[in-house]
């Protein structure tokens, strides 16, 4: 993790009650900058599709990974099953930034090989200590303040925000993309843990 995001962390868990403003400035930035990015590239983006960025950049890809195996077929049989290729190869999640969406175009246009992207893949989870839902829950909620303040026009934004929090509650954290992303957008994607995709793929691609 590098110094400057180091930093925000601090900050920001020092003000989790989300109630002083002006200590908490730098989280609230580095959060409005995400979903700038987010709604401008995915305005049809619903609180499913915003949380689910918020959440790989805690979690990473370790969801995916419980049986390696599978999720190697898994890749397969998804690199199989579309042609047409939409989105950029990378971007940053959440607010820290510690992952990237990796596109699968990477593999589809020869830039990475499959068997490079999947070690990749596989390693990001190396050395991640989960943070535990009920923290991930007081940080998500300061985030989902600044959604609706920002965005309070999101389609079922207070259905989608109370299962979201029901699911909190119940001590899960992952969601999917919403049906409308899917259809939308089309993401075929792998969650990349930063250092590894700078150093092995960032470099790979034009």
């Amino acid at each position: 993790m590098k110094q400057s995001t180091l930093f925000l962390w601090v900050i920001f868990m020092a003000c989790v009650s989300c109630s002083n403003r002006q200590d908490a400035n730098l989280f609230e930035m580095a959060v409005n900058r995400a979903l700038t990015y987010q709604m401008q590239e995915y305005p049809e983006s619903t609180l499913k599709d915003i949380y689910k960025n918020f959440f790989q950049d805690k979690y990473g890809p370790g969801h995916l990974l419980n049986d390696t195996a599978a999720a190697g077929n898994y890749l397969r049989q998804e690199l199989d099953s579309y042609t047409k290729i939409t989105g950029p190869y990378f971007e940053p999640t959440g607010w820290e930034g510690n992952f990237y969406r990796v596109n699968l175009s990477v593999i589809k246009h020869g830039l990475v090989s499959y068997e490079d992207f999947f070690s990749a893949f596989v390693r990001s989870i190396q050395g991640i200590t989960p943070m535990p839902v009920p923290e991930w829950k007081k940080e998500w909620e300061c985030i989902l303040e600044i959604v609706k303040k920002e965005y309070p026009d999101i389609p079922e934004l207070e259905y989608d925000s109370k299962f979201i929090s029901v699911l909190l509650d119940s001590g899960g954290y992952v969601v999917h993309h919403s049906e409308n992303f899917e259809n939308r957008y089309a993401p075929h994607y792998r969650i990349i843990e930063k250092s590894i995709f700078e150093t092995e793929i960032l470099p790979r691609l034009p």
